[in-house]
């Protein structure tokens, strides 16, 4: 079991080299420059890795790319492996980035958090006190208020 610094320094590295790699030396027109290497986390004993990928376009442009990675993993492993001066090279396993989309749907439910606010705002604005502006009235008040009531009469 490797350290976790020294996972974590393969890590980088490994998400140096893919992004490198993919940007320069990859052909592969499904991938161009519609790809960024968001993150990588490689396990305790260094022999998977995680790479982390965002896509820019639609879900099929998402599925053109992941194709384009799973045939390009051999190549990519080779550079990783050349790179890194290890042992065993990791075996390097693709996943999708969750964040943009979550960023998008959070920024989404702040809109409607923003239109429900300005709603409450506009139907609020003439609108009075139900029980008047102190509806805690002390006990000692009620009797004074009523006294005063009777007085009216």
């Amino acid at each position: 079991m490797a350290d976790k610094a020294r996972a974590k320094r393969l890590a980088d590295l490994i998400r140096e080299v893919v992004a490198e790699k993919l940007h320069r030396d990859i052909k592969d027109p499904r991938l161009g420059t519609r790809v960024t290497i968001t993150d990588t986390r490689v396990t305790g004993d260094l022999r998977e890795a995680t790479v982390f990928y965002t896509v820019y376009g639609d879900d099929t442009d998402r599925e053109e790319v992941a194709a384009g990675l799973r045939s390009a993993k051999g190549v990519l492993r080779s550079a990783v492996g050349a790179a890194a001066g290890v042992k065993h090279t990791p075996s390097l396993e693709f996943v999708p980035d969750a964040l943009p989309e979550t960023a998008r749907n959070l920024d989404d439910l702040f809109v409607q958090a923003r239109e429900r606010d300005e709603q409450v705002r506009r139907a609020s604005a003439g609108a009075e006190y139900a029980g008047g502006a102190d509806p805690y009235v002390k006990e000692g008040e009620r009797a004074d208020e009523d006294a005063e009531d009777e007085g009216e009469d």
